[in-house]
């Protein structure tokens, strides 16, 4: 299979950037924001997050199951229905973030709850434009190719937009914070499994969000409130991190070729936890001089490797039924939204610190570390054990053979009599019975009775019936097939049928 352009590589990075720029703000400086701009309690701010979160993760499915449906308004028929919901959550954000670090326009004296009200809706709307460009732009990539190793690389390419995304923020962020010279610095059988496989694999991404997002979120409040350290650092060690973060993204095609995904994952992981191992014993002078930066670089590549490989294994579990994947995303997502959320909430509102600045109490110096090392490391852990499960199983596989011919049996309803399926043929106009037999388990099959993805097979004998040898081979690969095709085993009536049609 041919690699994918370099047009089209830039083009599928670019469509996340604007939610790159906005979730750095977001995760990065909402907190420290309302808690030390706004003077907003933990509890309020953790509020104003939830909010964001809880509207993210009650999104995602919507979303997903709208983004799966055939549509027939001429906008989405001639735009994609993808895109159209790419369009539509790019609109939603760029009206309701600005709103988020405006301030309260005109009630910037009122009582934090009335502010709070005041902000829901502007947080609502954008983590719903945030969504929906999000689950859009990953379930794209099933659509664009069905190479694995080709996935793997639209989903560094996408990260890297992310780490470039975030290296902007960082340093727009460094350059005004650094400029202020004035400022002070200081009943279920084997049959279901695939069905359980799909939660193992949400549990992964659940964890690795978890860890990704935590980290991007406490960083900044563990190096002013922990290691109390010059207010340019909030922007110059997650510089570090997603620096460390887009290196890793070069090299991530090789590495999930060579070593595999699962060995990837697991690589991450075990990167990630030690980053926060040395967060629990990092002190002095000589860690926030010189080790922090080790520290916040291992961050950055556990959590890019982590991100990546997890993306890459959700793209996998889809395999080739590309109809669905928008869905599939926005149910991972589910999990992601809604786990960060509560995580924030509870992190926030168990903090011991009760003012809304820096230095309240003796035990909020260790607070923050403590975030880092037992919710970011148990992140990482939560991922590991979760890749664990799925070692030996092969994500995505397709069992063939009787087993699936039966199977498409079943799902068409009708049978021949003779053991092949029968099925409706738009595209061999003179057979008699009809039914869809929709890519899927049967792939592999049509492959080897040397019939590709996308065409439809007219038996010129009546049967419609696979020949013998399509019968008795199995896999366990599949075949990708380009989005929307289907094929067709269809009963001919007609001698003159050539036998084969490709569908359009």
């Amino acid at each position: 299979m041919a690699g994918l352009s370099v047009h089209t590589r830039f083009g599928y990075g670019v469509g996340h950037v604007l939610n790159d720029l906005c979730s750095a703000m977001w995760f990065t400086y909402l907190l420290i924001y309302f808690h030390h701009v706004l003077l907003f309690n933990n509890s309020l701010s953790g509020v104003v997050l939830l909010i964001g979160q809880v509207a993210d993760a009650l999104a995602t499915p919507f979303v997903g199951q709208e983004a799966d449906r055939t549509d027939d308004l001429p906008f989405c028929t001639r735009y994609g229905r993808r895109k159209t919901w790419h369009l539509l959550g790019t609109a939603c954000v760029i009206c309701a973030f600005p709103f988020i670090f405006l301030g309260c326009l005109g009630c910037n004296y009122s009582h934090d709850w009335a502010q709070v009200i005041y902000y829901a809706p502007f947080v609502v709307i954008f983590q719903f434009g945030w969504a929906a460009t999000q689950i859009s732009h990953l379930a794209l990539i099933p659509s664009i190719t069905q190479d694995p190793h080709d996935r793997t690389e639209l989903n560094a390419v996408r990260y890297g937009f992310t780490v470039m995304s975030n290296i902007t923020v960082y340093i727009v962020t460094w350059l005004v914070l650094g400029l202020d010279t004035t400022s002070s610095s200081s009943g279920v059988g084997p049959e279901d499994g695939a069905k359980f496989r799909f939660y193992q694999v949400a549990v992964l991404y659940m964890g690795t969000r978890l860890f990704c997002n935590l980290t991007q979120a406490y960083v900044p409040i563990y190096l002013q409130d922990s290691l109390h350290m010059p207010e340019e650092s909030v922007a110059y060690i997650p510089l570090v991190m997603y620096i460390a973060g887009f290196l890793m993204t070069t090299v991530m095609r090789s590495l999930n070729k060579f070593i595999g995904r699962k060995a990837s994952f697991i690589l991450g992981s075990i990167i990630g936890g030690s980053a926060c191992i040395a967060v629990w014993f990092g002190t002095g002078n000589l860690y926030k001089k010189y080790i922090l930066y080790v520290v916040a670089s291992l961050l950055g590549a556990g959590g890019s490797i982590m991100l990546i490989t997890s993306l890459s294994i959700t793209a996998d579990l889809i395999g080739p039924n590309v109809e669905s994947g928008a869905f599939v995303y926005g149910a991972m997502s589910f999990t992601d939204k809604l786990s960060n959320g509560v995580a924030i909430m509870l992190i926030q509102n168990l903090n011991p610190c009760t003012a809304p600045l820096r230095n309240c109490c003796p035990m909020c110096s260790s607070y923050y570390r403590d975030v880092l090392f037992y919710c970011c490391g148990g992140a990482s852990l939560l991922s590991l054990l979760a890749i664990l499960t799925l070692l030996p199983i092969k994500i995505g596989d397709r069992r063939k053979g009787k087993e699936s011919g039966d199977s498409i049996r079943e799902h068409s309803g009708t049978s021949d009599g003779v053991g092949g399926p029968e099925v409706s043929t738009s595209s061999c106009p003179n057979s008699r019975m009809s039914t869809v037999a929709c890519i899927g388990p049967s792939v592999s099959t049509m492959a080897a009775a040397g019939v590709g993805p996308g065409l439809s097979i007219c038996s010129g004998d009546g049967t419609g019936k696979l020949p013998e040898t399509a019968e008795q081979s199995g896999s366990e690969e599949y075949t990708a097939v380009p989005q929307g095709l289907r094929a067709r085993v269809t009963s001919a009536s007609d001698d003159d049928d050539d036998g084969v049609d490709v569908l359009p």
